[in-house]
């Protein structure tokens, strides 16, 4: 194992164990504008706690773990809020639940839109009222998934309680119901919404009849609809373009999958992958990499331009990995480097995309527990935040160097943003904007 020092990195022996959719300065979806994780024209400081560049701190309402999305001036956020009086825990009781949040009160399912400025609250707005018919595993919430926006619209998905569109000024313009998920041991709903031109794309992967839907942006419309034959996952899908179309990559437990955008026919297929799929897929340059961790580890990263049918086992598929591959945070593909952690633990391994090899390899993170949030990059560093509040902050290069580990008053499982000088963090209980302060 190697650790991650100031100066080096000393090597030990391991153990085996899209297209831009923002302008500069947005972050518009989960994973950023390019969907890898990295911010092309970001630079936020390097150091923080809570008595130093923390430009503004503030306590949001109920709870979410949806990444903030960021647009011109405003941050849109979403929350569950529980009120009215308690009433015995429901729990769905289907075989192997376990670790999860027992649900006792009725919820206010809200988006909110923060001023980036200043941190006060633009609007909020209530968009459904109910008792939830399961709750979400312990380190999850009601409200996991991450909005999506454009210039005009921001798009808020509660998976069963429901997909909403408001402009920016937090009217309603459409709203739909896809029906009532069964996620797999009831450890709740996490996919995100990701949008291409006019299609706005639904993952609705779970123990009964799983689906992916298209929708009109505009109206809310069916484009189209096809049956998965898959199982719960929670991996938010990507949208790329390769040989000039646009196809939507969707990660599931029996394989992944590239779906024409404009009619949703399969292009391709891959096996491979174990089951519980959480990180999302990242694509540059022709290649879509894709990993999953649980009862087996498992990487792949395809050529695109070659992937045609079922490629499963094919020269199509440049590269595999078998071990320390990454469950809940996804990956982090910054220029040719690739991050991913052991499972969600505070080992990191470094590859070249290209080519699979270690660059350096895997190596452990100092200070640095659990980690449920994705990492991000932004000005040649790489910044990583575990569950109990500490961001290590080191550079992407063949031998990173820490430059910094910065800890917060508060819980993180929502992936960072970054936008320009800012970086905005959501904790359990409040939004930090991290910006130089002087």
């Amino acid at each position: 194992m190697r650790i991650l020092t100031s100066a080096l990195l000393v090597a030990v022996s391991l153990a085996t164990v899209p297209e831009s959719r923002g302008e500069n300065g947005n972050w518009p979806q989960w994973r950023g504008p390019m969907g890898t994780g990295v911010s092309p024209d970001g630079e936020p400081p390097v150091e923080w706690s809570e008595e130093k560049n923390v430009r503004w701190k503030v306590e949001l309402p109920g709870r979410g773990h949806g990444t903030p999305i960021v647009w011109g001036d405003r941050i849109f956020l979403t929350s569950a809020i529980p009120f009215g009086p308690k009433q015995p825990p429901r729990m769905s009781g289907r075989p192997g639940e376990h670790d999860n949040l027992a649900v006792s009160q009725r919820h206010r399912f809200v988006a909110l839109a923060v001023d980036r400025a200043t941190g006060k609250t633009s609007w909020q707005k209530t968009l459904h009222e109910a008792l939830p018919e399961e709750g979400a595993h312990y380190t999850a919430s009601l409200a996991s998934a991450s909005p999506v926006a454009d210039a005009e619209h921001v798009f808020v998905f509660f998976g069963s309680h429901g997909l909403f569109c408001l402009d920016h000024s937090g009217e309603l313009i459409w709203k739909k119901q896809l029906g009532q998920m069964q996620t797999k041991h009831g450890h709740g709903e996490g996919a995100s919404p990701v949008l291409h031109g006019r299609s706005l794309i639904i993952n609705w992967d779970h123990e009964g009849k799983s689906f992916i839907v298209a929708l009109d942006k505009s109206t809310g419309d069916e484009l189209w609809r096809k049956d998965r034959a898959e199982v719960t996952s929670w991996s938010t899908p990507i949208i790329v373009e390769q040989n000039g179309k646009a196809q939507v990559i969707v990660c599931g437990t029996d394989r992944v999958r590239g779906y024409d955008l404009s009619n949703g026919n399969v292009l391709w297929e891959c096996g491979g992958l174990s089951a519980n799929i959480v990180a999302s897929p990242v694509y540059s340059d022709g290649v879509v990499i894709v990993g999953s961790s649980y009862e087996k580890r498992a990487m792949l990263a395809i050529d695109l331009a070659k992937a045609k049918g079922d490629i499963t086992d094919s020269a199509t598929v440049l590269w595999s990995r078998r071990r320390g591959t990454p469950y809940v945070p996804s990956p982090l593909l910054y220029g040719n480097a690739l991050y991913f952690h052991a499972h969600y633990q505070s080992v990191l391994t470094r590859l070249n995309a290209k080519t699979g090899e270690e660059e350096p390899g895997p190596f452990r993170l100092p200070g640095i527990g659990n980690v449920y949030a994705s990492a991000v990059g932004a000005a040649g560093r790489v910044y990583v935040t575990d569950l109990e509040g500490s961001t290590l902050v080191f550079t992407n290069e063949s031998s990173p160097r820490i430059l910094a580990r910065n800890i917060l008053d508060d819980r993180f499982n929502a992936s960072a943003a970054i936008c320009g000088k800012e970086l905005f963090l959501r904790g359990e209980k409040n939004l930090y904007c991290i910006a130089t302060t002087r």
